[in-house]
């Protein structure tokens, strides 16, 4: 799941502006399309620029975006009239009918911010490492640590841990945590997210196992502890927070 802001004049819904973005389980934020819009811009994971009506609008917006020296893809929605006219020199990293279906809409958001990603730890060689409190995961090696203790996790634990530890404190439903980690095109039912995250706390350990938090009724998120309840300077632990919740969400 993402987190994605669109820049619209239209009055009508997301939806509307782009019917495949209504199937898949993205954060959309809604501002309009105008250059002070992007003051009050939240932090995301890729812009959708609404270029339906006004080319020449839409056109200048991400110009005006690209100037601002942010990195954040920018993908721009057209009609199939407006593809005639696009141009690279406008700024956006990809263009998208207004029509497309949710398969290719997912994968020209999935490609773009992965580009994004893949220039970052090009400059970065930490990029790919993530640092959730004590939990250590390295996207490149395909390790975690808890702490100096490497975790014997599986394919699907290490995603899943990786996933959680990337997004601290937002809760996920078994629903969305199957459809970024397992894919859209898994078939399993979501039982399989309480056997994976019993599993991987686990493997965690008892002291830690409250990292992996359950938010009742509603599903998981990773829970960073305060500084008080981490490691001490010489490696004895305090008693971890306590549990969030039962197994059964």
């Amino acid at each position: 799941m993402s987190s994605l802001v669109l820049l619209t004049s239209s009055l009508q819904c997301s939806t509307e502006v782009l019917p495949g973005l209504s199937l898949l389980g993205h954060h959309v934020k809604i501002l309009p399309a105008e250059g002070s819009a992007l003051l009050e811009a939240p932090d995301s994971d890729l812009l959708l620029v609404d270029g339906r009506q006004d080319l020449a609008q839409s056109r200048d917006l991400c110009r005006l975006i690209r100037a601002t020296g942010t990195d954040v893809p920018v993908l721009l929605i057209v009609t199939e009239g407006g593809l005639a006219v696009v141009s690279h020199d406008w700024g956006m990293d990809d263009v998208v009918l207004h029509t497309c279906g949710p398969a290719e809409l997912e994968a020209r958001i999935k490609l773009g911010i992965g580009r994004i990603s893949a220039a970052r730890e090009a400059s970065d060689p930490d990029a790919h490492v993530i640092r959730s409190g004590e939990v250590v995961v390295d996207d490149a090696t395909y390790t975690a640590k808890i702490g100096r203790r490497t975790l014997d996790l599986t394919f699907k634990e290490f995603e899943l841990l990786k996933y959680l530890a990337q997004h601290p404190g937002r809760v996920f439903s078994r629903q969305q945590l199957l459809a970024e980690v397992w894919g859209y095109d898994y078939f399993g039912g979501t039982r399989t997210v309480d056997v994976h995250v019993r599993r991987l706390r686990a493997k965690l350990g008892p002291e830690n196992e409250t990292l992996i938090g359950t938010v009742r009724n509603v599903g998981y998120r990773f829970v960073v502890p305060s500084k008080g309840k981490e490691a001490t300077a010489d490696g004895a632990r305090i008693t971890p927070a306590p549990r969030i919740g039962a197994d059964a969400v």
